[in-house]
């Protein structure tokens, strides 16, 4: 017997809508000025840079379609030089993080924990929780929990029980960071053209130069840009999974 190919969700620049996770159309009772309406998304990502290589495209997108988007760094990279201190490198990478979001249109965040050293504990959970309800998004985009990364698996993790603490209201994304080297076993739902916007993405993510990002960028984001391009029909695309229970988010 043929295994049935589960369903993907195609979201195709210069639509009335742009969306992800549903079908192209209005849900029942959505009006033409909620339609108009500006959202917010928040993508949280366990580094500076995260946020960027895993979804630049989509913050790029959802930024020049006058939405409100926030890149929420659970640490600021404090272990991601090496040679250099802690509180140097946090330094660094948080001024790296600031022109990055400059350059896609959104709003840093950080959460305060440390890189290598991210925990899971109620307090954290709470932390975490307490932040989405005062954002109180409507989409939100976080790391993959099957990863390599510890910080990424634990970054999965808190959003997610922040999520549930928040009543499932926001649609809930996973994206993926350097697949078959951190995320593992990642098998998209939705996918959305970059195109128009794969040259900013790209310079917001090397703009963290004290990662040497644009050395390797070909290698492994660049290649899972245009492979997930291929896959959807356009040149560059990102990929993500969406949670079942996500609700339907619109964004114009």
């Amino acid at each position: 017997m043929q295994k049935k190919q589960p369903r993907r969700h195609f979201v195709k620049q210069g639509l009335p809508i742009t969306l992800l996770g549903s079908a192209i159309g209005l849900p029942d009772g959505v009006s033409k000025r909620d339609q108009t309406a500006k959202r917010k998304m928040v993508v949280f990502g366990a580094h500076p840079d995260d946020p960027e290589t895993m979804c630049g495209g989509a913050m790029a997108l959802f930024s020049q379609a006058g939405h409100e988007v926030v890149a929420a760094y659970l640490t600021r990279g404090e272990a991601g030089i090496p040679g250099t201190s802690h509180t140097e490198a946090a330094g660094i990478r948080t001024a790296e993080a600031k022109v990055a979001c400059d350059i896609l249109g959104v709003r840093p965040e950080i959460i305060g924990q440390i890189d290598g050293s991210c925990e899971i504990t109620h307090d954290r959970y709470t932390e975490v929780s307490d932040f989405l309800k005062k954002e109180d998004p409507e989409l939100i985009i976080t790391h993959w929990p099957i990863d390599t990364h510890r910080d990424h698996r634990i970054c999965s993790v808190l959003v997610y029980d922040a999520w549930l603490a928040t009543g499932r209201k926001a649609a809930l994304y996973y994206g993926e960071v350097m697949t078959g080297n951190q995320s593992q076993n990642f098998t998209p739902t939705d996918y959305l053209d970059i195109t128009p916007v794969v040259a900013k993405k790209h310079a917001a993510c090397f703009a963290h130069r004290s990662q040497k990002i644009e050395d390797s960028y070909a290698d492994d984001h660049g290649k899972m840009e245009m492979f997930r391009g291929l896959e959807f029909g356009y040149q560059y695309a990102e990929a993500f999974v969406r949670h079942v229970q996500s609700p339907a988010v619109y964004l114009k």
